[in-house]
């Protein structure tokens, strides 16, 4: 195993979460340098199959219950932040969520290529936080792949193939190895950073660690071996840890 100082670092987010998008557009206008050197991984919370199998597999996820009164907060909040930075942005209303939809499309699309990871980001955020719309609608997924350049099909059916199932239960035993317990999240071996408001920190972080010059992005979680069964293909309600503006889940 790599000396932990030696380890990729990791941005963990999450296309629910508004403070995840926030992030991702301070990191890629601000810090192209880091967007590029970390490795994204996707964060999501699990549906009942999902769920199911991260079990079985040994693992958890972080789930903390949102009360109404934190839910109001982070509604001001966040329009807080977009105002101060000049962003537009609709709140989506999210009908049966099923979150393993545009996450596991995005694995889809990195498939193909880094660059398309990061248009497939891009474009789901955009949907999503600027437009509104509801990226756990396969229609719209398929929309997206379509956009791009991707099959359809295979972004907007990402959910009910085995192998990506067994892919996005080992990027939540992930979640679980690194500690996250909300977005947005960056990790460096045993440096951790929660919340948009430390993202700061973490880019003079890997600068001082000389980590971003010019290294490449990796592949996000690759096929591997798994005794894991896979049963038949909601989310409850039930929220990552929020517990302060800079992190929502």
């Amino acid at each position: 195993m790599a000396p932990a100082a030696a380890r990729t670092p990791r941005f963990y987010f999450s296309l629910r979460s508004p403070y995840s998008w926030l992030a991702y557009r301070e990191l890629t206008d601000r810090h192209p340098d880091v967007a590029a050197a970390v490795e994204w991984r996707p964060f999501f919370e699990p549906d009942a199959t999902s769920e199911r199998l991260l079990t079985e597999a040994g693992g958890s996820f972080p789930y903390t219950p949102m009360s109404r009164a934190k839910h109001l907060y982070i509604l001001q909040d966040v329009g807080r932040l977009v105002k101060e930075r000049g962003l537009a942005m609709t709140w989506p209303v999210d009908r049966n969520p099923v979150w393993e939809v545009p996450h596991l499309a995005y694995l889809v699309a990195r498939d193909a290529g880094p660059e398309y990871g990061a248009r497939y980001v891009a474009a789901a955020y955009r949907t999503r936080w600027e437009e509104g719309r509801d990226i756990c609608d396969r229609a719209v997924i398929a929309g997206l792949g379509a956009e791009l350049g991707l099959d359809p099909d295979a972004l907007a059916g990402a959910s009910d193939d085995p192998e990506l199932r067994r892919r996005g239960v080992r990027a939540l035993q992930d979640v679980c190895a690194d500690g996250v317990f909300g977005v947005p999240f960056f990790t460096h071996g045993f440096s951790r950073y929660w919340g948009l408001d430390r993202l700061p920190a973490f880019a003079a972080h890997l600068r001082a660690a000389g980590t971003p010059a010019g290294t490449p992005a990796r592949a996000l979680p690759e096929p591997v071996p798994s005794a894991v069964g896979l049963g038949a293909v909601g989310l409850g309600a039930h929220a990552t840890d929020d517990g302060h503006a800079g992190g929502c889940g």
